[in-house]
């Protein structure tokens, strides 16, 4: 006669309270828990849980995905009033990421953001689109056991199109263990070479598997078609150039000559290789291999246009002081470089630099400089790249004229 054995009952909720200062911040919508703000908590919890947090009161507060191998220990998905998180809720959230993008992009464009992280409503993942390949790159080890949803929502959306997997280092170890590892293919068949795609009808390669990012930077879409717009007839100097995307920009704006300056040789390859993929562009290109904080000072090459897009010079808080004085070196530096009537296009990544920081820094540069100068613009992120809470507005970009 066989026994049956009851099945073991279902995990209660997981279920946080966190500190004064937390719940203020959730409240205002913030959409991170740090793990020193956690008071209590009813159990252990596996990365991709969905767990609540109640308030002194016991009233719902929020719900997220739990990571128990991040500070960042919630991400949150909903705040407010209790909402149920299933197949229907996220389809809806992406709905919403897709109809902010609509009427974005015309045909000569088939590379932008599709999901944009929290600011989306999907926490820690992001999702680029170059041409036939999305490329999904995750920040946290909550998503692994979600996978599957992300795949569907993306094939219903883009069905046929491959999808390459990215991971932040952080997450690397951890993927390993649940059989993920990055640049894998996830739908389709694995990229043989760099992935093609178009931005404003240039072409240009996007390295999807081992490139910077998802494979190129999406995020300076909107500064590239300014550059475009103010670049004809002007020598421009493309600083920290990486794969050339304001060069390919100036050229199409009808540049009298474009100068792309990176240290990397690997890089100016790069910019080569997508300047050979239009040639229709017949302005001259002229790629320079050197340190830009030295070039600009060992020369006196003039510009028309003198663009400065370094990467992050703050990746933590303590590095903030010294990268508002090399914005300010580069500025000074940059300026020196230009023309009567030259224009500076000074742009920053770093999260750790406030938007008016690095626009203050700038223009002392400027004022400093002796020259007279007008501010043409300040920019920040695309609208594919929105930013929906403070730590995600890492980008910033002025324009400043100069007289003699």
């Amino acid at each position: 006669m066989g026994v049956s054995v009851p099945a073991a009952p279902a995990a209660p909720r997981l279920k946080l309270t966190v500190s004064p200062a937390a719940e203020k911040h959730l409240r205002a919508g913030h959409p991170w828990v740090y793990e020193a703000s956690v008071r209590t908590q009813n159990r252990g919890g596996e990365a991709g849980e969905l767990a609540v947090v109640y308030d002194r009161r016991d009233r719902f507060l929020a719900v997220g995905l739990y990571d128990p191998h991040s500070p960042l220990r919630l991400r949150v998905l909903h705040a407010g009033s209790p909402a149920n998180v299933n197949r229907e809720w996220w389809q809806a959230r992406f709905d919403a990421a897709l109809a902010r993008r609509a009427g974005l992009f015309g045909p000569d464009t088939d590379g932008y953001r599709v999901l944009n992280g929290e600011s989306d409503g999907f926490p820690a993942l992001v999702v680029d689109r170059y041409a036939d390949t999305l490329v999904l790159k995750l920040y946290s080890a909550a998503w692994f056991p979600h996978l599957p949803l992300v795949l569907e929502l993306l094939a219903g959306a883009f069905p046929g199109l491959r999808v390459v997997l990215r991971l932040s280092r952080n997450i690397g170890a951890l993927a390993g263990e649940v059989g993920l590892s990055d640049g894998q293919t996830l739908v389709g068949e694995a990229p043989a070479a760099a992935v093609t795609f178009h931005e404003s009808g240039i072409a240009f390669e996007a390295d999807v598997v081992r490139g910077q990012k998802t494979g190129f930077f999406l995020d300076q879409r909107e500064n590239r078609r300014r550059v475009r717009d103010l670049a004809a007839g002007k020598k421009v100097l493309n600083a920290f150039s990486f794969s050339g995307g304001f060069s390919l920009y100036a050229a199409q704006g009808g540049a009298a000559e474009v100068v792309s300056l990176d240290i990397s040789r690997h890089a100016l390859e790069s910019s080569e290789r997508n300047f050979a993929l239009n040639p229709g562009l017949t302005a001259p290109h002229r790629p320079v291999q050197a340190d830009v904080f030295e070039w600009l000072t060992e020369g006196s090459e003039q510009f028309g246009v003198v663009i400065l897009d370094p990467p992050s010079l703050a990746r933590r808080e303590a590095e903030r002081e010294g990268a508002i004085r090399a914005y300010h070196k580069l500025a000074r530096d940059g300026i020196a470089r230009l023309e009567r009537g030259g224009l500076l296009l000074s742009a920053s990544c770093s999260a750790h630099v406030s938007a008016e920081e690095f626009w203050d820094t700038v223009r002392d540069a400027a004022d400093r400089s002796g020259r007279p100068w007008r501010e043409l613009a300040r920019t920040q992120h695309a609208p594919d790249h929105h930013a929906s809470f403070a730590e995600a507005q890492y980008l910033k970009a002025i324009y400043l004229q100069f007289g003699d």
